[in-house]
């Protein structure tokens, strides 16, 4: 059990590390506009004004990441192994529902940010469990 907690907090850290690469990556493909972010309606008026690219770079970072993140958990858990890996993907669709409540997102980008990462986990999970089996046979 410890280990399948352990097991999800990693497959979290290297989604937010996927994530936060991708961002970063992202800001160097699509910088920011210039001027200062003085409080939380600046920000939200960038968010609305954002070119379609980089809206979908974020998303991609989002689904990226479930992928990610749920290979992680599934490899690094004993028992329950693809309940890690889902467990990663309801964590970014938490984490996206929070965001999106935070600042204004175009809905398509919502929705495919809600839908998305928890079939992605689970195929994460899958390719690690595939993995273990090819593992196995030789």
């Amino acid at each position: 059990m410890i280990r399948t907690m352990f097991s999800v907090m990693l497959g979290m850290v290297v989604a937010m590390m996927v994530m936060l690469g991708l961002e970063f990556f992202g800001s160097w493909m699509f910088p920011m506009p210039a001027g200062q972010l003085a409080n939380e309606a600046d920000l939200a008026q960038i968010v609305a004004n954002a070119p379609t690219g980089k809206l979908v770079w974020v998303l991609g970072g989002w689904l990226v990441a479930a992928v990610c993140g749920g290979w992680v958990a599934a490899r690094l858990a004993r028992v329950r192994r693809m309940s890690a890996a889902i467990a990663v993907g309801v964590l970014i669709v938490l984490g996206v529902i929070g965001n999106a409540w935070m600042l204004p997102h175009p809905l398509w980008m919502t929705l495919l940010g809600v839908i998305g990462p928890i079939p992605l986990a689970w195929c994460g999970g899958r390719l690690a469990l595939r993995r273990d089996r090819v593992d196995a046979r030789t």
